[in-house]
């Protein structure tokens, strides 16, 4: 029996060529349409679809998956599995009830924590030490469905949104093609989310704004949760600036305030402790450390304030 793959992001193309690499009949493959993206406004395939077309396989690419059309199409394939893989849309019920075995979501937290869009970046921003993939039975509901396995990571106190997808990814590829083969053995059986749930919500770029009064630690994983979309940052001199590497240490400074510049750091007062910035990220111009940015600039320790 066939399966059928929905997914966009490059998150999702480890699973796609996990399903490839274990000879899955993997019949067709439904990804969001084309894109226009970055300056030049070229019409960009999402990366599910080319790495499907570079295997022969078939793909569609539905403006709406509620379509009677669309439906037939699937419901034809009789598919032993739907796999869906931050495909980006809600699958109606009547998709949900056709495979043999269900559908079956690849999602990046240990559920019922962090359910939703965003749970690599939120488990960063609350300041989880431990994270991982659920492979999950799908239902109508939002990432409500019974479990089906489980995989743990440790986060790294370097990781960051960016680090941790890579990671999630390929964990999320070996525990779909266990999970797949676990269903049809007997082994692996739907089991009800036990705990209390929590959610993650899709970030928007002004969701990067840092408040200096919250605490270092609490800034440090804010930035490595917002990296590297869509970025903290803040402004000096009405100019924009991404934090994107720092640490928390132990002092005490006023708000936004840089108190000191030491080796290659920045140390900026927070609600509670010092900011210790590595990287950051000027308007218009690429990622530099902080001796790089110190530099360019006369900055009055002491006196200029990130705000």
């Amino acid at each position: 029996m066939a399966l059928i793959f929905f997914g966009t992001p490059q998150f999702a193309v480890p699973s796609l060529k996990a399903l490839i690499d274990a000879k899955e009949d993997t019949a067709l493959v439904v990804t969001q349409p084309d894109k226009v993206k970055g300056r030049g406004h070229i019409l960009s395939a999402p990366p599910v679809k080319e790495l499907a077309l570079a295997h022969g396989i078939k793909v569609v690419q539905p403006a709406k998956i509620r379509n009677e059309d669309f439906y037939e199409e699937l419901k034809a394939l009789n598919p032993e599995f739907i796999i869906v893989v931050a495909y980006g849309k809600i699958l109606p019920e009547d998709i949900l009830n056709l495979p043999k075995y269900g559908c079956i979501n690849v999602h990046a937290s240990l559920l019922p924590k962090y359910r939703g869009a965003a749970p690599i970046q939120w488990a960063l921003l609350k300041g989880e030490k431990i994270t991982g993939v659920t492979t999950m039975l799908m239902d109508k509901g939002l990432d409500t469905g019974d479990v089906l396995l489980k995989s743990e990571l440790e986060i790294k106190d370097d990781d960051n949104t960016g680090t941790l997808f890579e990671k999630l990814s390929a964990i999320g590829a070996n525990t779909l093609i266990a999970t797949i083969k676990g269903m049809r053995a007997g082994k692996v059986e739907p089991t009800p989310q036990q705990g209390e749930p929590s959610y993650a919500p899709p970030l928007k770029k002004d969701d990067g704004k840092i408040d200096w009064n919250r605490t270092a630690g609490e800034l440090s994983h804010f930035v490595r949760g917002m990296y590297p979309w869509p970025s903290a940052f803040c402004y000096l001199n009405n100019e924009r600036i991404k934090i994107t590497k720092a640490r928390p240490v132990a002092g005490q400074g006023i708000p936004g305030m840089i108190e000191k510049a030491e080796g290659e750091r920045l140390f900026v007062g927070t609600g509670e402790g010092l900011l210790a910035i590595e990287e950051l990220q000027p308007e218009g111009k690429k990622i530099m450390l902080a001796t790089a940015f110190l530099a360019g600039r006369k900055l009055k320790v002491g006196y200029d304030t990130f705000s």
